[in-house]
């Protein structure tokens, strides 16, 4: 009798992983990376931008609040770009694109300016972040196993370069004009090549035609609610670490620029550490005690940056966060693309736009908590709601097996 694993109801019936294929999730991997460098630089040189463009810290939060919700108009626009021309095709156009976004905020002074180019860059990064996990979602439909983990591994490793570049700009007092300009000089046309290899109709089969098949009918919220909320509390642990990380060790433990970069470093090293190993974890025990694990884990992490005497324990405390929360969000998409098998893509724009809703409340929330009282009483509400998610936990159980048919 054959013994069905954790992830067995999780596997599909397709053809074998062809050398094509497997180009399409390497190329798949790298979009993943350029997006964490360029994301990376934007979040990690906040106190930057702050000082280009005179925003001052009532301000900052609107400024930050205002990326995730065009983000979010950007992902409905994507998953219905995508029923037309396919992720690949959106996903093609869109990471060139959020570079000369990310160049933009680096050359602009009035904060005019700033707000068109974050307002581009929100747009662009939605519908990014949607293609990209539509075609992950679609590729492990095609694989039968877990391989989500790995993709967002790509991106918490591209986000390693990206904060590690920022520290070297601060270090050498670079301006975001040479940062950003630069950066996006070298992201773009390695993002022009690695698109002709994304996997397509033609690989991904019948995890692409299901989605156009079902353009025409109406996706149900009401089986993705848990999800959403899971996403929406994860979202605002990151936006929590991914904003206010390196504002914490600079304002409340009066830390160095440069060394204060590095609790975003290790929040994202940790990250690519638990996503490396995830797939694996997930395909031994189960998302389940996978998600539950990585919460808690989260919470313990967000305890002891609050209560950190010194910056060595914050960016201790935001690496503990990053082992546990690197998990959640992967294995949300992943969950989705199970529950909604007929439109796996519909089901990702839908979870992707409480991605955006966390970082629009993560953002504020921490912002305002802090203006109140201090940092250390704000980092308490997003350690709060990540801990909600371990009641969610069990809605990531992959479906049950179909029962064997009774012998004759």
């Amino acid at each position: 009798m054959r013994t069905e694993g954790p992830e067995s109801a999780d596997r599909s019936e397709g053809p074998a992983i062809t050398p094509r294929l497997r180009a399409g999730r390497a190329a798949l991997a790298v979009s993943f990376l350029l997006q964490g460098v360029a994301f990376a630089l934007l979040v990690a040189c906040v106190p930057e931008i702050q000082d280009r463009y005179g925003l001052d810290d009532a301000l900052l939060p609107l400024f930050l609040a205002a990326v995730p919700v065009l983000a979010g108009v950007g992902s409905i626009a994507a998953e219905r770009l995508a029923r037309r021309t396919g992720a690949r095709a959106v996903l093609r156009v869109v990471q060139p694109a959020v570079c000369a976004t990310l160049a933009a905020v680096g050359l602009g002074d009035a904060l005019w300016q700033l707000a068109l180019a974050l307002g581009a860059f929100g747009l662009l990064v939605g519908a990014l972040d949607a293609s990209m996990n539509m075609l992950g979602v679609g590729l492990q439909r095609r694989y039968g196993r877990s391989v989500m983990l790995g993709f967002h591994a790509a991106f918490s490793l591209g986000g390693i370069l990206g904060a590690a570049v920022a520290g070297l700009g601060a270090h050498y007092d670079l301006g975001l004009p040479v940062l950003f300009g630069a950066a996006a000089a070298v992201i773009a046309p390695l993002a022009l090549p690695v698109g002709a290899l994304l996997a397509g109709p033609a690989e991904l089969g019948d995890a692409v035609r299901a989605a156009a098949e079902a353009a025409a009918r109406t996706v149900p919220w009401r089986p993705l609610l848990p999800l959403c909320l899971a996403m929406a509390f994860a979202c605002i642990a990151d936006a929590s670490v991914s904003n206010y990380s390196v504002k914490y060790l600079t304002d409340a433990l009066h830390s160095p620029e440069d060394v204060a970069k590095l609790s975003y470093v290790g929040y994202l090293v940790a990250t690519l550490f638990g996503r490396a190993f995830g797939d694996r974890a997930v395909r031994r025990w189960g998302a389940v005690p996978v998600v539950r694990t990585g919460a808690a884990l989260a919470a313990l992490g967000f305890a002891v940056a609050a209560a950190a005497p010194d910056a060595g324990t914050g960016i201790a405390g935001f690496t503990v966060l990053g082992l546990g929360i690197c998990a959640i969000v992967p294995q949300v998409f992943a969950a989705g693309g199970r529950l909604l098998p007929t439109d796996p893509d519909a089901a990702v724009a839908r979870l992707n736009l409480f991605n955006y809703a966390g970082f629009l409340v993560g953002s504020p929330l921490v912002g305002a908590l802090a203006g109140a009282g201090s940092y250390r009483w704000a980092l308490l509400a997003p350690m709060l709601l990540v801990l909600a998610v371990l009641p969610l936990a069990d809605r990531f159980a992959p479906a049950p097996a179909p029962a064997a048919p009774a012998p004759a």
